[in-house]
């Protein structure tokens, strides 16, 4: 099976040289120039590595990766034009696998991928909203359709809807506040308020009701938040 990598780098010469580099031995690469778009593709898609860009148009490629590791361990190479022992160190700290400065050879950046790629467990895709739960279970995702069924039913959701309801999935029983919920579920957490994601379990409620009626697999905690219903 291929390993995917995901390459968030905003100069556009850079992103094709590793590109090529990369699908010259096989792997399979996408790419995106933003680090918001890099975190809503990393909520869709599962990745083996991310080769991540400290300088992007957006937000820092430090800021992403913080962000990212609140929710998957998947490795990630730093891109930087700054060579300085602060920012290889604070990359490090904050959850970086590898740091490699600009310029550099796309061979040795494709030997560093597989180098950390013998280093981590089997399957380090993306955890952000992988599932555990067995087809049994009331609710059940099938990650390679990105696809959530409840009671075998499959649902027919937003992409803000499906990343809410899995973010509920990965940690059943546990009381997440709104803030938690935007922080996990949405990408650009800072562009949308407290009360989106009322209205988002709102419409996820109906959805599941549709499909399976007098099923409500959502708590309400009263001053605290809400959970998804352990099976």
């Amino acid at each position: 099976m291929q390993r995917r990598v995901l390459v968030v780098e905003d100069e556009p010469s850079i992103a094709e040289t590793i590109l090529y580099a990369l699908r010259t031995e096989l792997f399979d690469a996408v790419h995106h120039e933003t680090g918001n778009d890099a975190l809503a593709a990393l909520t869709m898609e599962s990745f083996d590595c991310v080769i991540l860009d400290v300088g992007l148009p957006d937000i820092s490629g430090f800021d992403v990766c913080q962000r990212l590791r609140q929710h998957s361990q998947v490795p990630v190479i730093f891109l930087t034009a700054r060579d300085g022992e602060i920012d290889r160190v604070l990359g490090l700290e904050i959850g970086g696998d590898d740091y490699v400065p600009k310029p550099f050879s796309p061979r040795e950046l494709v030997a560093r991928v597989r180098a950390i790629l013998r280093r981590a467990p089997a399957s380090p895709k993306t955890e952000t909203l992988t599932t555990k739960l067995a087809p049994s279970d009331p609710l059940h995702h099938d990650e390679r359709r990105k696809v959530i069924h409840c009671h075998g039913k499959a649902l027919d959701l937003s992409r803000n809807e499906y990343t809410l309801l899995l973010t509920f999935m990965k940690h059943p029983g546990r009381v997440l506040s709104r803030e938690e919920l935007l922080d996990l579920a949405w990408p650009d957490p800072g562009s949308v308020t407290d009360r989106t994601v009322d209205a988002h379990i709102k419409s996820l409620r109906a959805k599941i009701r549709d499909a399976v009626p007098d099923f409500d697999p959502i708590e309400t905690r009263r001053g605290l938040g809400y959970a998804l219903k352990e099976a």
